[in-house]
Parts: C-alpha cells; sequence; structure tokens
C-alpha cells in the first residue's frame, strides 16, 4: 500500500506501536485547541499535573462559544482562560476574534503537522494536510503536558472523485453523498482521503 498523506504525518509522529488499522499507535502532538466550552476544564486539569509551561509547539485557547455575558459567570470563566493561557504560554484568541477551527487553521494551520482538539470540528484543519483529530478535554490537557496521543490506528478511506459535479453543486454535495452512503457514524476512527482529477 502506498503512503496516504495521512500514514506519512503518522509515522512521522508515531512513538510507539504498528501502523495497521485497529493496533494501538502512540503519536506526538504538535498543536492544540480548546475552547471557552471545554477549555475550563483542560485548564483546571494543568493545574492538576503542576505544569509550568505548555510542551507543544502550539497550544490556543478560543473563546468563540459563550460570548453573550447574561450575567457574571461567563466574563469570570473568560478571565480564568485568560490568565491561565498567559500563565502556561498558550495563544489566548478573546471573544469576537472568531470561531476557533477556521481562526486555527489560518493561523497556525501547518501541512504535516497534528493537532487534537476539544471541539467537534477540529477534524477541519485535515483539509490543510494536518493530522487533526476531536478528542476530550483530558487528552488535550496530557498532550499539552508532552505527552503522547494514544489512539487505535484509523482506518484510512481513499475516495477518489472524477469528472465534474452538476451546477449548483459544491464539494459540500460530496461530503453530504458520503453520508447517505456510510451514516453519521460511518467515519469513526477513520481518516477520508479524497484524490483525483473531480
Amino acid at each position: 500500500m502506498s503512503d496516504t498523506v495521512a500514514r506519512k504525518v503518522i509515522g512521522a509522529h508515531l512513538l510507539d506501536g504498528r501502523m495497521e488499522p485497529g493496533e494501538e499507535i502512540s503519536i506526538r502532538i504538535d498543536q492544540t485547541l480548546t475552547q471557552d466550552a471545554t477549555g475550563t476544564l483542560v485548564m483546571q486539569e494543568l493545574e492538576a499535573l503542576h505544569l509550568d509551561r505548555i510542551k507543544t509547539e502550539l497550544s490556543a485557547q478560543y473563546v468563540d462559544h459563550n460570548l453573550l455575558q447574561a450575567d457574571e459567570k461567563n466574563a469570570e470563566d473568560h478571565e480564568f482562560l485568560r490568565t491561565a493561557a498567559l500563565r502556561y504560554g498558550l495563544w489566548f484568541s478573546k471573544p469576537g476574534n472568531g470561531v476557533s477551527h477556521p481562526t486555527h487553521m489560518q493561523r497556525f494551520g501547518v501541512p504535516g503537522k497534528t493537532m487534537i482538539g476539544s471541539d467537534s470540528h477540529t477534524p477541519a484543519a485535515g483539509s490543510l494536510g494536518m493530522l487533526a483529530i476531536g478528542v476530550g478535554g483530558l487528552e488535550v490537557a496530557m498532550a499539552i503536558a508532552g505527552q503522547p496521543l494514544h489512539l487505535r490506528m484509523p482506518q484510512i478511506w481513499g475516495v477518489e472523485l472524477t469528472g465534474r459535479l452538476p451546477d449548483w453543486s459544491s464539494a459540500k454535495d460530496v461530503i453530504l453523498e458520503m453520508l447517505r452512503r456510510h451514516g453519521v457514524k460511518g467515519g469513526l476512527n477513520r481518516i477520508i482521503e479524497y484524490h483525483g482529477e473531480g
């Protein structure tokens, strides 16, 4: 099997295990992202780990979910995230700077890097040639502290695109067709790479 983009990125970051689908592997993580709805628990975990500074190349804390100030709780949470990011060396994106995943892709996306995030849209950075995986807050905290990510080697699906889309169609229609064929859980523990002339 020739190496796909995902296999190349995983291979360059592999610390332990065999790159066979379903096998347990450990990989080094270059970047992390969190957002305000999940970041508070990540920062509390960093406190519990007695971390001095981040061990990743880059970690970012975004405030993009709870922007409305209905009471003092959001403001207090945002201030906690800001000061924790400063303390540990995370890049902090204040409310109004943009949504985490596209902002991160625009500012920090680098082909060939690994990234995990505590936001369900983290895998969007895969469009840049990154290995980007959505995980829980504990996994993000451990990666920030320099620990590898442990996971099962995903299956890699190659989807060859040929021809042209009909008028008034877009790439989203291709994705919707994949969802129709495979369901919303069809991509679990899989990486889907699109290639071809289409």
